[in-house]
């Protein structure tokens, strides 16, 4: 897999040098990760970023890739938090803001000093460790204390700012809180949008936002919408579990790929 040019410490990459480094066949790669990341979005209501960010990782920088889907994820949970406003449990968001808070402020620091190269090799493990979690681990139905909203939102926060992947946090907590399904995703929708405010707000004084940025974001925005479409209107027999066993095997793939970056 093509793979672009490891960074120093303390350094960012150009977008205009990564992005004519990159042939065609790799941006059909990009945009086709993209739709099917969208899809399983659409369907699931969580998981673009696990699928996309690690797959995109393989041809551009993480410090490209990660603002750029918490960017299209965050324009996704816009439409699912307004869309069913009503449903949204402010009761099971307010003690996360803390915790998210000082998770994205750490993040954002890590996300700015750490090499790119140990980033794909930590987001690589993490992905690996959550598809063997899915994987193998009975999550119950059990409803939690409160007090689990301060390592689901420290860690959300935390890991969602470096990898952009932090969803799996605030989803496990949520849904042992025992919310409904559409509670939940409107709920989950909205911690997004305020943990996602955050990030992009780091992600912008931090320079990441260049305008060769802005052009692959707006050529992303499209593809993302028909993936968003796709999934919210395929009907399947799939099972949840041949679903969530499928979407775990693809991250393991591309979990082992990142570790094998140099």
């Amino acid at each position: 897999m093509h793979q672009c040019n490891s960074l120093s410490a303390f350094t960012r990459p150009r977008a205009d040098l990564v992005f004519d480094s990159i042939s065609a066949p790799y941006w059909l790669f990009g945009a086709f990760t993209l739709i099917v990341a969208y899809v399983v979005r659409g369907i699931a209501g969580f998981g673009s970023g696990l699928i996309a960010i690690p797959l995109l990782a393989l041809i551009l920088p993480l410090t490209v890739v990660v603002p750029l889907v918490v960017f299209l994820d965050y324009v996704a949970s816009a439409s699912h938090g307004l869309k069913d406003h009503a449903q949204i449990q402010w009761r099971q968001i307010f003690p996360l803001l803390p915790f998210t808070a000082a998770g994205v402020l750490t993040g954002l620091y890590l996300f700015k000093t750490v090499d790119s190269i140990m980033l794909a090799h930590g987001l690589g493990v993490f992905v690996l460790l959550y598809a063997m979690y899915t994987l193998f681990v009975n999550e119950g139905s059990t409803q939690v204390s409160r007090l689990w909203a301060m390592p689901a939102g420290a860690l959300g926060g935390l890991v969602g700012t470096l990898f952009g992947t932090g969803g799996p946090f605030y989803v496990v907590y949520l849904k042992h809180r025992g919310l409904p399904k559409t509670q939940f995703r409107a709920t989950f929708a909205t911690v997004f949008l305020m943990d996602g405010a955050g990030r992009l707000t780091g992600y912008f004084s931090g320079g990441f936002f260049d305008r060769d940025w802005l052009v692959l974001a707006a050529f992303s925005l499209p593809v993302m919408a028909i993936g968003l479409y796709a999934g919210g209107h395929v009907h399947t027999n799939i099972t949840q579990r041949t679903f969530q066993v499928a979407v775990s095997l693809l991250l393991v793939v591309s979990g082992i790929s990142l570790l094998l970056r140099h």
